[in-house]
């Protein structure tokens, strides 16, 4: 679990944290207009969002290990290109080819192993992989906009591809293994029976081609698509939007790194409390309500008190991004096949996310402010909350399939109703 969180930490701090960081170097140096810069991001998200059900078939079939392994060498080789970059469009396909790397060894194969790892305890396993995600905030961030003062943002690119490999492929070797009976462990850190081998046990899930006909399925893909575009798209314009309203870069940077460090509490709390909730669709309606009172907070006073504010509801609201899509889809759709399914959701997702940073800074570009984008990302977290409570009350597939005595348990069914708990 160690080796997961430190992995994950590296690659989100290098990478979607520091996302912020690159905004204004790029416009200083190129004359680019912010909407220009911003969707470079955006291009790199869709190319990764069109790849990750690759990735997903890939996790499934051939085990999270050796992706993270491939994508950790290959990131670590584009993070050099990017380093030369010299006009637009290089910007856009050297962030696209890093972004289709990036995914081998991120989110996907990172939820698919914790996710074999751990069942009844998979919440707070999460959580933690999750607070590895927020560690990325807190400790890279600030180091990074050091790194781009001191060495420039070319050089920064060198940093991180020579960091992401010294980290993640001795990780990837030395510690990571697809599931615990590799090892001669059981699931959820349980001890094996004395004198019993340790067998490989059979897991449960429907197949791709099921879950995409279920309501749930489409309900769970909008209701994601539109949370992740305002978290994803506010994340990466957290740090101009703070410089927009007088804030210094290094200053903005440290906010960031302190709600990245207050998010990791909650993000374990949250996973603490996930376990117990057989229907994490609740949760989510939760999330989705104080990100919304978040972005109104920002809108209504961009003050430091205000931003005070923002940053305790950003912190509670945003604190499950990271593990959302693992507890909502192994819950209803099971593990099996729960990469591949992962992966067609990100394709939803990213419809999101490559709109999102590029109309953000559209707005900016044209009103000089971030007020209608406030407003847009409200209006986006409403949404959800609505699709979140939807889901809460369809079915779950993973119910339809005939329990079998040698397959691992997906979370225990409710006693009641399961639309309703």
């Amino acid at each position: 679990m160690a080796g997961c969180v430190v992995s994950m930490a590296l690659a989100s701090g290098v990478s979607f944290w520091s996302f912020g960081l690159y905004v204004e170097p790029l416009e200083d140096e190129f004359g680019w207009s912010r909407a220009q810069v911003s969707f470079g991001f955006s291009s790199a998200l869709l190319v990764s969002g069109l790849f990750a059900p690759l990735v997903g078939r890939w996790v499934d079939s051939r085990g999270p290990r050796s992706s993270i392994l491939l994508g950790a060498l290959l990131t670590a080789l584009t993070y050099g290109l990017l380093a030369t970059t010299s006009s637009l469009w290089q910007w856009y396909l050297f962030q696209s080819i890093n972004a289709i790397c990036r995914q081998f060894m991120f989110i996907i194969p990172f939820q698919a192993l914790v996710s074999r790892w751990f069942d009844r305890k998979r919440g707070i396993a999460l959580a933690m992989l999750g607070s590895g995600f927020s560690l990325g905030g807190f400790a890279v961030v600030p180091v990074m906009s050091m790194v781009i003062s001191s060495v420039q943002w070319q050089g920064s690119f060198i940093v991180a591809g020579v960091v992401t490999a010294a980290v993640l492929l001795p990780v990837g070797l030395l510690v990571i293994r697809n599931s615990p009976e590799d090892v001669g462990a059981r699931v959820d850190g349980e001890a094996p029976v004395e004198g019993e081998p340790v067998t490989r046990q059979p897991v449960q899930g429907v197949t791709l081609g099921q879950a995409m006909r279920s309501p749930l399925f489409w309900t769970l893909a909008a209701a994601l698509t539109l949370f992740f575009y305002g978290m994803l798209g506010w994340l990466i314009h957290q740090v101009p939007f703070y410089e927009s309203v007088g804030i210094s870069r290094q200053n903005a940077a440290n906010i960031v790194a302190i709600s990245a460090l207050l998010s990791i509490g909650m993000r374990l709390t949250i996973g603490a409390i996930a376990d117990r909730f057989p229907r994490f669709e609740v949760v989510a309606m939760t999330l989705a309500g104080f990100l919304f009172c978040a972005m109104a907070t920002l809108l209504i006073s961009p003050t430091p008190a205000g931003i005070a504010v923002f940053v305790l509801l950003w912190v509670v609201g945003a604190g499950a991004g990271p593990m959302m899509e693992a507890l909502l889809l192994t819950r209803g759709f099971g593990l099996l096949h729960f990469a591949t399914i992962f992966g067609v959701i990100m394709i939803f997702e990213t419809i999101g996310q490559i709109l999102s940073p590029t109309i953000a800074g559209a707005i900016f570009d044209s009103t000089g402010a971030y007020d209608w984008a406030l407003v847009m990302y409200m209006c986006t977290f409403a949404a959800a909350f609505v699709l979140f409570a939807i889901a809460w009350r369809l079915p779950r597939p993973i119910e339809s399939l005939p329990v079998s005595a040698s397959a691992r348990p997906l979370q225990p069914a409710p006693a009641s109703n399961p639309g309703r708990d």
